[in-house]
């Protein structure tokens, strides 16, 4: 039935920050810190579940500059050191010729160290000095490589449990979050879930695999209702699976992935998340008497999503 079909808003605006899409008002105050701190030269550090946009918002700064990114989760030892600092010829087996790292290619502009709390303990020592002294020594060198380069690293794990752990160097961890900035999962997004799920359905519908127009009410339920672990990216992938697997113009509860409709997927047995998350919020609400911003704020998630859950769940 008609009224049972959502469409597009026609009023439905996105703003644009270097490629990250949101109405989310703290995300405009994400912004203006954003363009506040592209001004100076310190070090920042990006902290946020997977999925979150950390690399587009290092990508932010300094945009007319050298910009260069690594993954830091992988490589290995060897091969980081390498792909950071750059080794000369002879200096390892298969080293037939010098080669700059990342921090010489983006001089003058800014390193992005994706996963950072993965980069191993006898190699943090090497990239705490060139963050203080501005110099570093490429693999089997013998003088020193002088550079200016703005490190943005991105984690999403507590540096401080890293560092209370042994596992990172608690200087070099000062040294990295002069500026500590942390991107809010989609699901504490307010307005993004839905108005991201439109703009990536706009997005595709250009690609000609197929065209929706419209989303049945229980299939946006379902979205609005998913706590999206993956954040944008899962969501994106989410809209994706969609169109591969669905037909005609309607988006469709049977178009969603196993995720999405409360099924493990093929061949993994586990719990349904939507079974597993409908406990859990039950027994937090049990455990504040039924009390909703105390409940909410122990899920961390904001009053109004809990709300549409209890809803999507039958628990209101």
């Amino acid at each position: 039935m008609a009224h049972d079909v959502l469409r597009r808003p026609a009023d439905l605006r996105l703003r644009d920050f270097h490629g990250i899409y949101t109405v989310a008002p703290q995300m405009a105050e994400l912004f203006v810190t954003l363009q506040r701190v592209a001004r100076a030269s310190c070090t920042v550090l990006l902290g946020g579940e997977t999925g979150t946009g950390k690399e587009l918002v290092a990508e932010s700064p300094r945009r007319k500059a050298p910009f260069q990114a690594v993954n830091c989760a992988t490589f290995s030892p060897t091969l980081l050191e390498s792909e950071l600092f750059g080794h000369v010829r002879g200096a390892f087996t298969g080293a037939v010729r010098d080669r700059d790292g990342l921090f010489a290619l983006a001089d003058r502009g800014t390193l992005f160290l994706d996963e950072v709390a993965e980069i191993p303990l006898d190699l943090q020592g090497k990239l705490l000095r060139v963050m203080q002294e501005k110099n570093f020594m490429p693999v089997g060198a013998t003088r020193p490589v002088t550079v200016d380069v703005r490190v943005i690293s991105a984690t999403n794990k507590a540096l401080a449990r890293e560092v209370a752990e042994g596992r990172f160097r608690e200087d070099l961890s000062y040294r990295m979050r002069v500026v500590p900035l942390f991107l809010p999962p989609l699901r504490e997004r307010r307005g993004d879930t839905e108005a991201l799920f439109w703009h990536f359905v706009e997005r595709m519908n250009h690609g000609g695999l197929r065209r929706i127009e419209g989303v049945t009410r229980p299939a946006m339920d379902a979205i609005r209702s998913y706590p999206w672990p993956g954040n944008v990216r899962e969501l994106r992938s989410a809209v994706e699976y969609a169109f591969v697997v669905g037909e005609g113009p309607l988006l469709d509860v049977q178009d969603l992935t196993p995720e999405l409709r409360g099924q493990a997927p093929p061949g993994i047995p586990s719990l349904s998340l939507a079974d597993t998350e409908r406990e859990r919020m039950l027994r937090v609400l049990a455990k504040h008497k039924g009390r909703k911003a105390a409940a909410a704020a122990e899920l961390g998630i904001s009053r109004s999503t809990l709300w549409r859950r209890l809803y999507a769940y039958h628990l209101r």
